[in-house]
């Protein structure tokens, strides 16, 4: 039997931080998020579609 053969997965790792981040972030606002709140809380960048969204806080 070996020892010490724990793996990490650096990508699921990230993840699980950035989820708890969107949780803190949400757990601390009086409102929903709006999309670009989640997207600043997990550091993500994307083009601006023709027209707002309909659930977009705007």
């Amino acid at each position: 039997m070996r020892g010490g053969t724990a793996v990490q997965d650096h990508v699921a790792l990230a993840e699980i931080e950035l989820c708890g981040e969107l949780i803190i972030a949400a757990s601390a606002a009086a409102e929903r998020l709006s999309f670009d709140r989640i997207d600043e809380v997990l550091r993500v960048s994307r083009r601006r579609e023709v027209g707002p969204r309909p659930d977009d806080h705007a």
